[in-house]
């Protein structure tokens, strides 16, 4: 059988030989002979650049490197792609093989004692070099990325990096695939007794799940966030809600091949080590030394500026929700698995609203449209469909974005639905990111969600919002306007990243929003106003909850990465001394327990990082209430500077970006006002 990889792909958008995937051509096999001949390829191109007799410049050395390694970043994109979104044992295996091969090769460039000579020369001779702007911050960054790697370290303690690194790619890769064995592995089964309280779009999904799964005529609740969450919001069956409360929180705690403890304790102490390679106390402060908030003691002081508010807030809901289980006759106290049952039976109480009154009326289709119609009025972008593209699983969508004069911007695939293949949460990535270097090269940009399949399939207005964020990463993507591929659309500082993201939500919640696209899914009859006024006045009702199980997983993080002895972590009893300290309600779980924290454990990328989405918080807050101080939220002169964020990926300093968006740095009152968090935080 021929290899797709080695061959000039005829898909439609692309700069031969790479367009669109075809994926109905590649298959598993396909994957390890593309990888070798990549890496090869790569250290070959690599070893032109070192070999090269001429001093170094800009364009032999640092533009060289940037055209160097795209057969393998292509094969890769597709490969891990498909391992996250459909993957199958084929795939799987294939990840845990070379995982540290991938390592290897990416520390033996890193650690090229003659590439980085030339680096450090150019950086030395950096101001004499006439670079545009953007060339300037590649060189630093690219430099920096160097001595963060180790390039400055003796050899033995190189030789100990490289080692770590390699290792903790198969950790990452076994910590994944051992929480998505726990989601693929479980199931409730019900009877039609089963369902008390179960609304229509709650019974409709899981009788969607158990055909999926070839219990015709029953029931299924699978661990996925978009099925075990209005199961413990709905259910009346307490003792059902505890089963699946507590086999939700427990993936990955398991004794055996797929328990996620061993693995913990490692990633934790080879990530010490590696920070004190590198001269640092801790991981987080290795990990915080490249970011915006630049040290642990500022991420510390705005988690626990934020803490105090959250656990009082959510003191008053409890009182609230014991006070209405006592009314109906339970005397125990409140459990996490009573915690949503209760709070959405208040928050029908107190706002006269019902989640199953509201959901019909969040239709997928129209909510696709809401984000798609949002990015047109904001940045003049349409989409259409494009079923005659190829796709990895009939549940994806395909569209072709344009601007509105017909310009192609990119691809969008949108795959939303939750199944044993995909792991969980929601996610966007890229299958070929934006560049201009040589030659214009559009994105390929893929948004994942994990919602419960339903005809039609309905929302939660959390799942809506979900949607939207997932979409501004997209447009992060995908509205991408840079030279270089290092620096495009999503390659930003870690808290950063979310800002682009997280404002999208915003739109959402914009009256003339849902005025227009929630519309009930079998009358088409647009949402009432009252029912309308009355959801958006409870968008603060339980904030105390979200924001108490989201502070205590950074907390978590941080406290897991400020250590400077991690060789013996218990992992159960570090995670007890921790939200002991921090004053834990115990009605409530932390959003993310560690042996599922994938943030964390799946990969680098959020560890002791996962505070950057309440940062970025504070920036998404502040910058939509610029809209509002407008009196228009599609307001075109603003519309025009927030693209420039989105366009500008990492060619500028993140808080250059945003000053220049916002006229002035952040403050933090829009986030205390959108949490409904009033006790001032101080300075943050």
């Amino acid at each position: 059988m021929s290899n797709p990889f080695f061959e000039t792909w005829t898909t439609p958008f692309g700069l031969p030989p790479f367009g669109l995937p075809p994926f109905d051509r590649i298959q598993a096999e396909h994957f390890p002979p593309a990888f070798d001949h990549g890496m090869a390829e790569s250290i070959a191109e690599i070893a032109a650049i070192t070999g090269n007799p001429d001093a170094p410049t800009f364009a032999n050395t640092i533009e060289a490197m940037e055209r160097s390694g795209r057969f393998l970043n292509r094969v890769g994109g597709v490969f891990w792609n498909l391992n996250s979104s459909n993957t199958t044992d084929a795939l799987e295996t294939i990840a845990r093989d070379y995982a540290p091969k991938f390592a290897q090769h990416s520390m033996r460039i890193a650690l090229d004692p003659a590439l980085f000579a030339r680096v450090a020369d150019l950086y030395e001779r950096r101001g004499t070099l006439d670079l545009a702007p953007d060339q300037l911050r590649l060189l630093e960054r690219q430099h920096l990325g160097f001595v963060r790697s180790g390039a400055l370290l003796p050899p033995d303690a190189k030789a100990r990096m490289t080692a770590i690194t390699e290792r903790l790619a198969t950790l990452h890769t076994l910590f994944g695939q051992n929480v998505l064995h726990d989601e693929k592995d479980w199931q409730l089964v019900l009877e039609e007794s089963d369902l008390a309280g179960l609304p229509d779009f709650a019974r409709n999904a899981a009788a969607q799940a158990a055909r999926e799964r070839g219990q015709e005529g029953k029931y299924v609740i699978t661990l996925a966030r978009s099925s075990v969450e209005p199961f413990l919001t709905f259910s009346a069956r307490r003792d059902l809600r505890q089963v699946a409360y507590e086999a939700w929180i427990r993936r990955g705690e398991h004794e055996g091949e797929h328990d996620n403890r061993p693995l913990i304790r490692e990633i934790v102490a080879l990530r010490t080590e590696q920070a004190k390679l590198m001269g640092y106390a801790s991981y987080a402060d290795f990990k915080l030394d490249d970011s915006m908030a630049k040290d642990t003691s500022a991420v510390e002081r705005l988690l626990l500026q934020v803490w105090g508010p959250a656990k009082e807030k959510a003191a008053a809901e409890r009182a609230e929700l014991q006070d209405c289980a006592r009314a109906e006759g339970m005397n125990e106290p409140i459990a996490p698995w009573d915690w949503r049952y209760y709070a959405e039976k208040v928050r029908q109480a107190k706002y006269d609203i019902d989640e199953a009154e509201v959901k019909p009326y969040f239709v997928l289709e129209n909510m696709v449209r809401a984000a798609f119609d949002t990015a047109g009025r904001l940045f003049g972008l349409a989409f259409t469909e494009r079923p005659d593209l190829p796709v990895y699983h009939p549940d994806v969508r395909v569209y072709e974005v344009t601007e509105k004069d017909g310009r192609h911007v990119g691809l969008f695939l949108h795959d939303n639905f939750a199944r044993s293949s995909k792991r969980s949460g929601a996610w966007m990535s890229s299958y070929r990111d934006q560049e201009n270097f040589d030659g214009a090269v559009s994105p390929i940009i893929v948004n994942n969600n994990n919602f419960s399949k339903g005809e039609p399939t309905l929302l939660s207005f959390d799942d809506a919002e979900t949607l939207f964020h997932e979409f501004g990463h997209f447009l992060h993507g995908c509205l991408s306007n840079v030279r270089y591929p290092s620096q495009s659309g999503t390659s930003v500082r870690r808290d950063f990243v979310e800002l682009p993201s997280q404002i999208y939500e915003h739109w959402l919640a914009v009256p003339e929003t849902l005025s227009t696209y929630a519309r009930h899914h079998q009358t088409g009859e647009p949402i009432p106003q009252d029912l309308l006024r009355r959801l958006l006045a409870a968008r603060n009702f339980n904030q105390g909850f979200g924001t108490v199980e989201y502070t205590a997983a950074a907390l978590l993080d941080l406290e897991f990465h400020t250590r400077s002895d991690a060789a013996d972590t218990d992992v159960a009893a570090f995670e007890r001394s921790v939200l002991d300290k921090i004053g834990m309600p115990a009605e409530i779980a932390v959003r993310h327990r560690p042996t599922h924290f994938q943030h964390l454990f799946a990969g680098s990328g959020y560890a002791a990082g996962y505070y950057a989405y309440l940062w970025a918080e504070v920036l998404d807050a502040d910058g939509f209430e610029a809209f509002l101080e407008t009196g228009n939220p599609f307001d075109p002169d603003l519309a025009a500077k927030l693209k420039t964020i989105y366009s500008s990926g990492d060619t500028r300093d993140p808080m250059e970006l945003y000053t220049a968006f916002r006229g002035r740095e952040p403050r933090i009152e829009a986030l205390l006002k959108h949490r409904g968090l009033t006790q001032s935080l101080g300075d943050a």
